[in-house]
């Protein structure tokens, strides 16, 4: 294990130890009779300690989950967030390796009247297809996070993916919250929300002149040539919906195929 991984590893679990005596009683109350995870316990990729049902909720709800959803939960634990998810209606699944923890989160799932839209599955998150998913929910460290974003860029534009307290590095949230003492959620209490943007990058033709876009994951810059001379364009892509302003003008349209179509 490359060194500045193991530092990473270690602070993680120092910095979980405060809150493992909260997450362990709570767990206590919910947990049948034989195997039962511990806070900060080693897994293949990271520590486990799980999300607070607060921020559970508060993430489920910035991602907007409906029974049209399709919900996956990468390093899913003891499946709480999966079970949230189903109770809403969605169809959800949780992808983690230890199988331990699979067996809990099926019996988890058992217990709360949701087995048959609530699965997990015992997998390595670099070796899961996650395309079928249209909402992607974790609680992983920054270099997994990272490591996994290529893949979720590539998903289909207006994919949800909620992060619980680390970021997609340079990708900024559309969307950040967190969590007041009031909640009940007394550390990791930050939700991070990002849209799959759609590749609006490129030339474009609209009515107005001739629209040359850069962009650097949701965010786009670039020019409109127009008859009086190049403006900046300075606008943003959430999934497929496009906004920008160009010589004070502001623009609505959608991604089409890699088209640019305006409203």
């Amino acid at each position: 294990m490359p060194l500045a991984s193991s530092l990473l590893r270690r602070s993680f679990a120092i910095l979980f130890a405060a809150s493992s005596a909260i997450a362990s009683a709570q767990q206590a109350q919910t947990a049948p009779k034989g195997y039962e995870p511990s806070v900060g316990q080693e897994g293949k990729d990271v520590v486990w300690v799980p999300t607070s049902d607060a921020l559970v909720n508060k993430m489920l709800d910035m991602a907007k989950v409906t029974s049209k959803d399709y919900v996956m939960d990468l390093g899913s634990g003891d499946g709480r967030t999966v079970i949230a998810a189903a109770k809403r209606g969605a169809r959800a699944q949780g992808i983690e390796y230890n199988p331990d923890m699979v067996a809990l989160s099926q019996k988890n799932a058992e217990k709360a009247g949701v087995s048959k839209t609530a699965t997990f599955m015992k997998a390595d998150l670099f070796q899961t297809d996650f395309t079928k998913a249209t909402v992607i929910t974790m609680f992983l460290l920054p270099e997994i996070n990272l490591k996994l974003r290529p893949k979720i860029l590539a998903m289909k534009p207006g994919t949800r993916v909620v992060s619980n307290t680390f970021t997609m590095g340079e990708w900024q949230a559309d969307e950040t919250h967190t969590l007041g003492d009031e909640s009940g959620c007394s550390s990791w209490c930050t939700a991070l929300l990002c849209i799959v943007p759609a590749r609006a990058e490129g030339r474009h033709t609209i009515p107005d002149g001739e629209l040359v876009l850069k962009q650097d994951f949701q965010m786009l810059s670039g020019t409109l040539r127009k008859a009086g001379g190049p403006v900046t364009v300075d606008g943003r892509v959430r999934g497929e919906e496009v906004s920008f302003k160009a010589g004070g003008k502001e623009y609505r349209g959608r991604i089409n195929d890699g088209k640019l179509e305006l409203r």
